[in-house]
């Protein structure tokens, strides 16, 4: 079997036992990205020198008797909204364009920390703004399953890369469903843990409430892997949580029994697709002949979750993204800036480096931002949103009374062609539906696969819990996953 083949964990085992190289495993990822990559574009930047120089100082390591890092040999690849200190961070924009951070994120600290490999950076929606992936400044993402389709974002080259078999595991963000969605469209698990569990120092920031890391890779149990060592607190993120951190795989032989699993009626209404609608609950059964018991809930409030999301979210880009000016961050215009239709040459070349550096979403999500939050509207849209969300918020805090986890779609369809939505951002942006309640609420989510439509196309299922109830959360997705086989599948490329 091939190293891109195994999983993370029989990865690491195998490296730490002398199975493999570490070198051997990087060599095999780096071949997989250039056989794959061209027809997916989920990597914008691939070091490969440095890469197995850090496999060779972990084989070094081994070879000396020194202890190996619980992650020694893994190929990772990290989203490009995460700095390296060794690899560009674009946020596939223009406005970041070969832009090296002088530092590395607290999560890639510790990925090279654990003795990981960081094979590159994996493509994004712009900033990540977006649920298609189609909106990099350096091109879509291209669905493993079909390269006519869809990622889903916006952190669709993570998905991608690891459903490809470019990497064993991949780093993302999920703002608003920014990992769960794109696994699901991907058919991998996908891990959105509690705000806060994963230090955010070193992402770039889109919407710094909502803004969370997290490991994607073929399984649950993979993916606690990975969290076990980029979760934990970090002094210098104030949002940081103070937990210890469990170890996630030894938690994952206890019984589902007696797990209570909520269902909202409300998820399976109109416009969830038929294929969709069938494998998901078809997903109950799973768990529920795994000793769940499923109990119909109510959300009330989660049908304003994406009209709150997207106030703010957006108001809160537009306040993050104000750095970027052409004088403190990121691209400076070229053209000369004397015109007459600018209070200034300096109010110029603000604009114009802003207007040439932003691609059409992230302008449209400034706008709707800095809308939201001006003094004749504030208390009208950001207020209320904010009010809304606490809400939400508490709808979870109840549900959570009765149940212990919630289930349900990851999204409303499978992967869509590409273009398909781009002229229009209201269906765009309903792709959040099932989403982003999870990061209103501030709670975790994790979406693996459940099955697929008759045409081959992967669907997701996903599972909510409490805010640090990862420890359930990983252990219903695992014990799902050795009940079913869907998670073993492999686009017909790979």
């Amino acid at each position: 079997m091939q190293p891109t083949e195994l999983s993370a964990i029989d990865l690491v085992a195998a490296v730490a036992n002398g199975d493999l190289t570490a070198v051997e495993c990087t060599q095999a990822a780096l071949d997989r990205i250039a056989a794959v990559d061209p027809a997916t574009n989920a990597f914008l930047h691939v070091d490969q020198a440095a890469a197995l120089a850090a496999a060779e100082a972990v084989d070094a390591k081994r070879a000396a008797g020194k202890p190996l890092g619980p992650l020694a040999g893994l190929p990772v690849g990290v989203k490009d909204a995460l700095c390296t200190r060794d690899m560009p961070t674009t946020c596939a924009s223009k406005m970041l364009e070969g832009y090296r951070p002088p530092y590395d994120a607290d999560t890639v600290a510790r990925l090279r920390a654990a003795d990981a490999v960081i094979i590159g950076k994996t493509n994004m929606d712009e900033f990540a703004m977006g649920a298609s992936n189609e909106n990099s400044a350096f091109g879509p993402v291209r669905n493993p399953w079909d390269a006519t389709r869809a990622t889903g974002g916006s952190s669709g080259g993570s998905a991608a890369c690891v459903a490809a078999s470019m990497s064993t595991v991949s780093i993302g963000s999920d703002t608003g469903g920014s990992i769960r969605q794109p696994a699901g469209l991907c058919g991998v698990t996908g891990l959105k843990p509690t705000y806060g569990r994963v230090s955010r120092r070193g992402l770039v920031a889109f919407a710094s409430s909502l803004d969370q890391i997290g490991p994607m890779a073929h399984s649950a149990a993979d993916c606690g892997l990975v969290l076990e060592t980029i979760a934990g607190h970090d002094p210098l993120d104030s949002t940081s949580l103070a937990e210890a951190v469990p170890s996630y795989t030894q938690m994952l032989e206890e019984p589902l029994a007696g797990i209570r699993i909520g269902r909202v009626p409300a998820h399976f209404g109109e416009g969830l697709d038929p294929d969709v609608a069938a494998a998901v609950e078809e997903g109950f059964r799973v768990l529920e002949a795994a000793g769940a018991t499923i109990h119909d809930i109510d959300l009330p409030h989660a049908k304003y979750g994406v009209a709150t999301y997207y106030l703010i979210a957006p108001s809160e880009a537009s306040s993050n993204l104000a750095r970027y000016d052409g004088v403190h961050y990121g691209h400076r215009t070229t053209e000369p800036c004397r015109s007459d239709a600018f209070d200034s040459p300096l109010v110029e070349m603000y604009c114009r480096s802003r207007a040439e550096g932003f691609g059409p979403e992230v302008k449209r999500r400034i706008m709707l931002g800095t809308y939201a939050l001006s003094a004749g509207y504030y208390d009208a849209y950001y207020k209320r949103a904010l009010q809304v969300r606490r809400l939400i918020r508490q709808d979870y805090l109840d549900a959570f009374a009765k149940v212990d986890l919630i289930g349900g779609p990851v999204s409303a369809t499978p992967a869509f062609p590409l273009g398909e939505k781009t002229d229009d951002p209201l269906a765009m942006y309903l792709l959040d539906l099932y989403t982003v309640t999870t990061n209103l609420a501030g709670v975790c989510g994790i979406s693996f696969p459940c099955g697929f439509t008759e045409s081959g196309l992967p669907i997701g299922y996903q599972l909510q819990a409490p805010a640090l109830a990862e420890p359930l959360l990983l252990r219903a997705a695992d014990r799902f996953q050795r009940l079913t086989e869907w998670h073993r599948r492999r686009p017909p490329s790979a």
